[in-house]
C-alpha cells in the first residue's frame, strides 16, 4: 500500500471536501461556458436574421449597422460572430462578401448568376438559389436524374412542402417546376412510358454552365454538418468533372 493511499484514508473529511469543491468549480464553469455559448449564438440568430432583412430590402450592410445590434461586451468577437452568421446564409447558397473595406460595407452575394442576386424575380423576397442548389444536389446525389418524389421527399425533411407557401421560397412547386425550369437551370421531364404519368430532374444547361458538380456538393455537405468527401461515390464523380472542366478550359477537351 502506498504512502499516499494512507494519507488519504486518514483524511476522509478533506477528500469529501475537496471532491465537492471540485465539482462545484466544475459545475460553475460549466455553467459560464453554456452562457457563453448561448450569448453567441443569440447573437448569431439576431445578425442573421438582419442580414436577411437588409438582403431583402436591397439596403446596404454597414458594419457599424452590425455591431449596434451585438452588446458591446462581444464586440472584440465581432469576426467571430460574423463568421458564424455568414456561415448560416450559406443555407440559401449566399455568401457575405466585404464589397468596401474603407466604409466596411458587405453584401449578400448568390453562389449562382441567377438574376437579381439570387432573388429570381426583380425585388422580391428572400434569395431562392439555396433551394435550387438543394434540388441539384439531390439530382446529383441520384444519379444525375432524380424522381419527382425523391426531390419531395428531401425537401419535407427541410418543411419545405408542394402546394405550401413558404416563408423564404414562396410557393416551391411553382418555382422548381415553373420558373427554374424557364430559366433553364432545370429540366422537368416525364418519365417515359409512365402512367400515371410520373416527372424526373435534370440539370438544365445553365446549371451545368453557372456551377459544378463539387460546388453543389459542398453545399449539400455543409448543410447536412458534413464534409463533400462523406458522398464518396459523388465526390470521385465530382474530382472527375473538375478535372474535365480544367482541360476544357485549356482547350484540351472539347
Amino acid at each position: 500500500i502506498s504512502s499516499a493511499s494512507v494519507r488519504n484514508a486518514t483524511r476522509p473529511d478533506m477528500n469529501t471536501s475537496q471532491d465537492e469543491e471540485d465539482s462545484g468549480s466544475s459545475d460553475v464553469s460549466s455553467s459560464t461556458e453554456n452562457t457563453y455559448s448561448d450569448t453567441l449564438n443569440s447573437m448569431t440568430s439576431l445578425l442573421e436574421q438582419f442580414l436577411l432583412h437588409k438582403y431583402k430590402m436591397k439596403q446596404p450592410i454597414m458594419k457599424e449597422n452590425m455591431l449596434k445590434i451585438i452588446h458591446p461586451r462581444y464586440h472584440n468577437r465581432f469576426a467571430e460572430i460574423l463568421k458564424r452568421a455568414s456561415e448560416h446564409e450559406a443555407v440559401f447558397a449566399v455568401d457575405l462578401k466585404e464589397v468596401d473595406s474603407t466604409t466596411h460595407s458587405y453584401d449578400l452575394v448568390s453562389k449562382l448568376n441567377l438574376p437579381n442576386n439570387g432573388r429570381v424575380w426583380d425585388g422580391r423576397g428572400l434569395p431562392k438559389t439555396g433551394l435550387l442548389m438543394t434540388v441539384l444536389g439531390v439530382v446529383f446525389v441520384k444519379g444525375n436524374c432524380a424522381a419527382e418524389e425523391d426531390i419531395w421527399k428531401f425537401l419535407n425533411m427541410m418543411r419545405v412542402y408542394a402546394g405550401r407557401k413558404h416563408f423564404i421560397y414562396g410557393e416551391p412547386r411553382k418555382l422548381i417546376t415553373k420558373d427554374f425550369v424557364t430559366m433553364k437551370y432545370l429540366e422537368y421531364r416525364q418519365v417515359a412510358n409512365s402512367d400515371p404519368p410520373r416527372y424526373e430532374f435534370l440539370w438544365g444547361p445553365r446549371a451545368h454552365a453557372e456551377t459544378s458538380k463539387m460546388k453543389v456538393l459542398e453545399f449539400l455537405a455543409k448543410v447536412n454538418d458534413t464534409v463533400p468527401s462523406a458522398f464518396s461515390s459523388q465526390y470521385e464523380e465530382a474530382l472527375q468533372d473538375e478535372e474535365e472542366r480544367f482541360l476544357r478550359c485549356k482547350g484540351e477537351l472539347p
